[in-house]
């Protein structure tokens, strides 16, 4: 620890059992890579970017390339399974992108999730072709006191729970759970694996479902998918943090391909994907990669000047030379600076 700095070791039970508010503070590499990133467009290409927020928006290129599912290197849609989803889902706007990074999780796989919210988007898609955008409505049980009262709640995931927050206001809306039944609620989900607890909320649910006209073989489809969710799944909040990271990344590999190679190979290591796989990947998005040469290469990679070319050719590290030391690296960039190395002696 640091100097004058006390830690308590107590885990999120202790935390939440004295009822003190615990905070995760997350450090994702991308973020770091992402930094890096803008720094090198700037010092390449002129263009200042202050931080994610300068990054231009809803650009159709960007979309474009993660539909094909050409997302290496992409901040957390570059798994087998999320490259797999890619074009299932055909992201075109930035929710699409948070539905992305929610639905390939344990949650919505468990709770059957998955199929069902990709039929009714492509249903959307088919009837929107036809009677133009905004015009797709969905219809799902409801209450006789109101029967809109489920699709109001699912209304942006097509009907659909893929949101932790949703899985509880199905329970306070649809069983009429009060905030602590369904904080309770949260917590079974939360501790699913560990204490078992979600069961007990089960008979509670669907009874009262049941007593406010709901269908008993829905009302217990409703809990079952709620139970998902004791699998592992994102709060919405947490999955548009992250889907803004995705954009971001996505925007940075689509227009700047030399840039994102880059900040990968001196980000290692992070991600799924060897340096070797981040080379290939950057010469079929038509970056010319340049060897490791003992009178041109720093440690990162960097980025080098092409003859009437706008884009930079990725002169690679020294680091990417296997076993390489990094104090062997400061010491030729230094003993260069003399003038350039001639042979072995």
């Amino acid at each position: 620890a640091m100097e004058d700095r006390t830690f308590i070791e107590w885990d999120k039970d202790d935390i939440d059992h004295l009822k003190l508010m615990k905070v995760d503070v997350l450090a994702p590499g991308m973020l770091t890579a992402m930094k890096r990133a803008f720094h090198m467009i700037e010092e390449a290409y002129g263009r200042r970017l202050v931080d994610t927020a300068a990054v231009p928006t809803e650009r159709r290129g960007v979309y474009n390339m993660l539909c094909k599912a050409d997302s290496l290197g992409v901040f957390q849609v570059e798994s087998r399974a999320q490259m797999s989803m890619l074009p299932r889902l055909q992201p075109r706007e930035f929710y699409d992108l948070v539905v992305q990074v929610a639905i390939v999780r344990p949650g919505p796989i468990q709770g059957r999730m998955v199929h069902p919210y990709l039929q009714r988007r492509a249903e959307r898609r088919a009837y929107e072709r036809e009677h133009g955008k905004g015009s797709y409505r969905f219809s799902m049980p409801g209450s006789a006191a109101d029967p809109d009262e489920l699709a109001n709640v699912l209304r942006k995931t097509l009907g659909v729970p893929l949101f932790q927050e949703q899985a509880m206001r199905i329970a306070m809306v649809a069983a009429e759970f009060t905030g602590n039944e369904a904080n309770g609620l949260r917590r079974a989900m939360a501790t699913f694996r560990h204490n078992g607890t979600i069961g007990n909320f089960e008979e509670k649910m669907v009874s009262r479902m049941i007593a406010r006209g709901y269908d008993p073989e829905f009302a217990q489809n409703c809990f079952n998918q709620i139970k998902g969710f004791g699998e592992y799944g994102f709060p919405e909040s947490h999955a548009c943090s992250f889907a803004h990271l995705v954009y971001v990344s996505a925007w940075v590999k689509w227009l700047y391909p030399d840039v994102f190679a880059a900040c990968l190979l001196n980000s290692q290591p992070m991600g799924f994907y060897a340096p070797a796989q981040i080379v290939r990947d950057a010469r079929e998005h038509k970056v010319e990669v340049r060897h490791p040469d003992v009178n041109a290469s720093d440690w990162d990679a960097t980025l080098e000047a092409r003859p009437r070319r706008r884009r930079r050719a990725l002169r690679l590290g020294l680091r990417s030379i296997d076993g390489f030391k990094k104090g062997w690296a400061e010491a030729i960039i230094a003993a260069r600076a003399e003038g350039p190395f001639a042979d072995l002696d």
